[in-house]
């Protein structure tokens, strides 16, 4: 099943969750495959220390047509856990100026992960990129599934509540309703406006908000500085712990498959 992480304003968690999640899921035994669709690559720099050039990475599945599963290698996950990644670069802002003409642009990331599944299913976390446009539409797409971060602050709502007119917008293009879940990120209990901000959404989106809660928590901070998911860098820690719970939560409603 393929997840994708987005949310139309950036520092919510997006990469963050992303991050974790699959180190969650490889920790179980699972390898994940995720794709870095945002061109700042944080992803792909924590987990395979960024890529020499934009012929190594998504970029050249759009401008040469290489195939997904060439341009993958292989993710730091969870101590010993086993992932790969299909690496983002600064170049793929220019996915929009280059190939954005035509609706068939839209699907060529899912039609690239049918052909790198090649019968052999696995789970997909694909990060897009926080604005709205080629590349994160094609990773709505591409996925079963969205999750979207939603730090406690009033701007990140607005972005959510933005995010939620655009799939309905979609919905007569996709012939679908995409499921979503929105989770809480960056949550302070200690802080009045994040429990009003929880209320907000849990009134707006009802059981599509997760009852998981990411909390602020060091651990979390510290390991993109330390090029590692929270698991392998404090797998005892709050954030470790808040992950695994989210992860347990979405399988367990059945949200996401693997």
């Amino acid at each position: 099943m393929r997840l994708a992480v987005f949310n139309q304003k950036g520092g919510v968690g997006k990469t963050t969750t992303a991050l974790n999640l699959a180190a969650a899921l490889a920790a179980r035994g699972l390898e994940p495959l995720l794709v870095d669709l945002d061109s700042q690559a944080h992803l792909t720099g924590i987990l395979c220390g960024g890529v020499a050039s934009a012929e190594e990475s998504l970029f050249a599945f759009y401008s040469e047509g290489r195939r997904l599963a060439e341009l993958a290698r292989p993710a730091r996950l969870a101590g010993r856990g086993r992932g790969e990644i299909v690496p983002g670069h600064a170049e793929l802002m220019k996915v929009d100026s280059l190939f954005g003409k035509g609706p068939r642009i839209l699907y060529r990331l899912r039609e690239g992960l049918d052909a790198a599944e090649s019968g052999a299913a696995r789970p997909v976390l694909i990060d897009c990129c926080p604005m709205l446009g080629v590349l994160s539409l094609s990773g709505i797409f591409a996925a079963d599934r969205i999750l979207v971060p939603v730090s406690a602050d009033y701007l990140a709502v607005r972005g959510a509540l933005a995010l939620e007119r655009t799939l309905k917008a979609l919905e007569h293009v996709l012939k679908r309703r995409v499921a979503r879940r929105f989770v809480l990120t960056r949550f302070d209990a200690r802080r009045g406006m994040a429990h009003r901000i929880e209320a907000e959404l849990r009134e707006r989106f009802g059981e599509e908000l997760a009852a998981t809660r990411i909390a602020e928590a060091v651990g979390l901070a510290e390991s993109p500085f330390h090029g590692k998911d929270v698991h392998a860098h404090a797998p005892g820690s709050r954030g470790a712990r808040d992950y695994e719970a989210l992860l347990e939560e979405l399988l367990a409603s059945g949200f996401f498959e693997v």
